[in-house]
């Protein structure tokens, strides 16, 4: 049943007479700043890092990744790197909890793939919530998004369309 409702928002998302097109607001990125952009676009095929370090490459990758219904993974990840740079002890660990409740654990809303032991470590990391008690988990998701979804990126319409009027 919800993967039928995930195709089913995928198509929608996909009609143009809809009012929304796939790609749109990252094709908008490339608008003022044209060359310093273009040169941007090319650089995020050299690596996965080149496009984790340019915003409007995260900003590009989140759209496409919205389209296969995975931008939790990123959407983890850039909560992790927020995270990391909290420096009261309050609020890391109310951020800490909040990620966890979001992201982590089982049948969370918005739930990463990750195994089951590195659940565990993350659960266990939140009694003494430090800025990085939650680097087993993100290196995961970073891998499997690193791994699977950028080739798709590279190789989506909306990329090889930037790629064009890079």
């Amino acid at each position: 049943r919800a993967k039928d409702l995930k195709t089913r928002l995928g198509i929608l998302l996909h009609k143009p007479e809809l009012g929304h097109r796939i790609g749109t607001s990252s094709k908008l990125q490339l608008g003022s700043r044209r060359r310093d952009s273009s040169r941007e676009v090319l650089e995020w095929r050299e690596s996965f890092d080149q496009l984790l370090k340019s915003k409007s490459g995260v900003t590009a990758f989140h759209t496409f990744l919205k389209t296969e219904f995975s931008e939790e993974n990123l959407d983890f990840w850039l909560a992790c790197e927020d995270f990391k740079k909290t420096r009261s002890k309050t609020k890391l660990a109310s951020k800490a909890n909040r990620i966890f409740e979001e992201f982590v654990q089982s049948e969370a809303p918005r739930e990463v793939n990750i195994d089951h032991e590195t659940r565990e470590i993350t659960r266990k990391n939140l009694s003494g919530a430090t800025s990085a008690c939650f680097n087993e988990a993100q290196a995961k998701t970073r891998t499997l998004m690193e791994k699977d979804s950028y080739p798709r990126f590279l190789k989506s319409a909306s990329y090889q369309d930037m790629t064009k009027q890079a």
